[in-house]
């Protein structure tokens, strides 16, 4: 899919300050073959070296003016809305980002025939079945995970090209972002803090390095449809933090086990839940990394 007589495929990415998007601005900047444009609401970018341009998600005139105006082959939708809790009082924002967003992307993409990727959740299951594949039924427990449903079947019926990636428990590096996950159980056990860590989720959790190698393969392969990534192995959140102190060599007795039930949070979460990416593995030839291998990469980039 190439425009006019450029070479180069050219690349905007919105929510490029999240976690995921500059994680995503670091990757493609690198890459000489692309031409890159990145877009969030902050007045400047989070990673250096990049074109950037500001722009409110949550207005039409704006997301329609930087896609018509940057004639992008690819657009990469990184900005969401993604507290679950939030997401049942502030439903107004939720759906605004999570929904209309991806309305006003799709809009601009179908003038100038771009391909959007977009990122959806194992929330849009119950987690009565899991772990899940792509064709499922879904059925949201909160509000979040229905508005990343309804944004999905807003790419659905658009009738552009779309390819849509559900993951689940993200976690891995971006500088100027709040500490994901394995970051927050390292900084937690080394200050001696005792963390109440649920048994009762069951997950794959993504490692965001391997979600940035699933995206060049769906662009490499121009697969459009939806596809599940996430880690190679279903465990528990309190195994996995288990397997996060047992690497860092911390103190696995100030793990202390509870059920979601006590954390009386706004949101239902799904339970038995994960992602299997068997489809991925067949068509583009993913292949998340172990474990301890991501963690590998954490504590070699970050001086863990």
């Amino acid at each position: 899919m190439f425009h006019g007589q450029s070479l180069k495929n050219r690349i905007l990415i919105f929510g490029s300050n999240g976690t995921l998007g500059q994680r995503l601005s670091e990757y493609y900047r690198e890459n000489k073959q692309i031409e890159l444009l990145v877009s969030s609401n902050q007045a400047e970018s989070f990673v250096d070296n990049v074109d950037y341009v500001q722009a409110d998600f949550c207005s039409r005139e704006e997301v329609k003016n930087v896609i018509l105006k940057f004639f992008p082959d690819y657009i990469i939708n990184a900005a969401a809305f993604t507290n679950v809790d939030l997401s049942e009082t502030e439903r107004e924002s939720a759906w605004k980002i999570n929904v209309k967003g991806v309305e006003y992307i799709t809009e601009a993409a179908r003038v100038l025939d771009s391909k959007v990727i977009h990122f959806s959740t194992d929330y849009i299951f119950d987690g009565t079945k899991g772990p899940y594949h792509e064709n499922d039924k879904p059925n949201p427990l909160g509000y979040y995970g229905r508005t990343k449903l309804a944004s999905e079947n807003v790419l659905r019926l658009s009738g552009i090209d779309y390819t849509i990636i559900r993951l689940n428990v993200l976690y891995g590096i971006a500088a100027k972002s709040r500490p994901d996950f394995v970051r927050w159980v390292v900084d937690s056990l080394r200050n001696n803090k005792e963390i109440r860590i649920v048994t009762d989720q069951i997950n794959n959790p993504t490692f965001i390095d391997d979600l940035i190698d699933a995206i060049a393969l769906v662009i490499k392969y121009q697969k459009n449809g939806i596809y599940n990534i996430g880690g190679r192995e279903f465990l528990s959140r309190f195994d996995f933090t288990l397997r996060i102190a047992d690497f860092f060599n911390l103190n696995t007795n100030l793990i202390k086990p509870i059920v979601t039930e006590d954390l009386k949070q706004a949101a239902k979460r799904p339970l038995q839940s994960g992602l299997i990416t068997i489809k991925a593995e067949s068509e583009i030839g993913f292949k998340a990394r172990r474990i301890e291998e991501t963690f590998q990469l954490m504590k070699d980039e970050l001086k863990l």
